[in-house]
C-alpha cells in the first residue's frame, strides 16, 4: 500500500492547481465531504471510501480517468 501517500500528494497538488484559493475546508465543502475525510485522503488513508475519491475526481475533472482505473485494454494479439 505504499502508493497511497503518493496518491494523497497527487491529490493535494491537483487541488492546489485547480482551486488555488481553496483551503482544506473550502475544497471539502466543494466536494461534499467533511474536512477530516478530505484531510485523510491527502494523507493517503486507506479508510476513506472509494466514493469520496470518486466525488473528488469529479470536482477535479479527472473522473473519466478514474472510471478507467481497472479497464484492461485489448492488445493487437487478442481475438
Amino acid at each position: 500500500m505504499n502508493f497511497l501517500p503518493e496518491l494523497g500528494q497527487n491529490l493535494r497538488l491537483a487541488r492546489k492547481k485547480q482551486f488555488p484559493m481553496d483551503n482544506l475546508k473550502a475544497f471539502s465543502l466543494r466536494v461534499g465531504i467533511s474536512r477530516a475525510t478530505y484531510q485523510k485522503m491527502e494523507k493517503g488513508d486507506l479508510s476513506v471510501s472509494l466514493k469520496s475519491y470518486y466525488q473528488t475526481a469529479k470536482v477535479l475533472g479527472v473522473d473519466n480517468e478514474f472510471s478507467q482505473l481497472f479497464l484492461i485494454k485489448e492488445s493487437l494479439f487478442d481475438d
